[in-house]
């Protein structure tokens, strides 16, 4: 059963975002990635998600707003405190946003759509990864406040399905415990009775 493609499934991390360089994906690697992370399961074809791209001095821009939002929301931060906020879409060359947008829809629920944003978004780092970039997702604080999902481009109604951070990255990504694939699945033996 060897197939290069489970292989390099079976291998996949997430990269330290700090250790993510440039070079970033080019305009053209960019668009094939939005291009691979479409083609996932999207019942009724409602394209319940969108993508935001945030690049050059936009990140670093973000990273003052971002900081001025949680001084206001927190008061007075301390030194590391704000020096973190400032670089947080800085820190990797490039950062893709994936957006759920909720669809008005009587046959499919919203879980369903927010879950084909989800999968947007793996597809979208299994490409990056597939180019050859390193890739991690973040969400944080400022994707559950409106105020903060407003900052970063998102209309009232959208939430953020994760932040991804794409670079360059030399590798190998550290490798973490990983479960036991056995423990994971079963045989169907009716219905749940507690």
């Amino acid at each position: 059963m060897a197939s290069p493609i489970i292989d390099f499934l079976l291998t996949r991390n997430s990269a330290p975002i700090p250790d993510l360089k440039e070079p970033a994906p080019s305009d053209t690697e960019i668009a094939t990635m939005i291009a691979a992370a479409s083609r996932v399961p999207d019942h009724g074809r409602l394209e319940p998600w969108r993508f935001i791209v945030y690049r050059g001095q936009a990140r670093v821009e973000i990273g003052r707003q971002l900081a001025a939002l949680a001084e206001q929301r927190e008061g007075p931060l301390p030194e590391g405190r704000r020096n973190q906020e400032l670089a947080r879409f800085s820190r990797a060359p490039l950062v893709i946003g994936v957006v759920s947008i909720p669809r008005e829809n009587p046959k499919i629920p919203q879980w369903e759509m927010f879950l084909s944003g989800g999968m947007a978004a793996m597809n979208l780092m299994i490409a990056a990864n597939a180019l050859g970039y390193g890739t991690n997702m973040i969400s944080n604080w400022y994707s559950d406040v409106p105020e903060g999902r407003a900052l970063l481009g998102l209309a009232p109604q959208e939430r953020v399905i994760g932040f991804i951070h794409i670079g360059s990255y030399a590798g190998p990504a550290p490798e973490r415990p990983r479960p036991d694939p056995a423990k994971l699945y079963g045989d169907y033996s009716g219905p749940w009775n507690g």
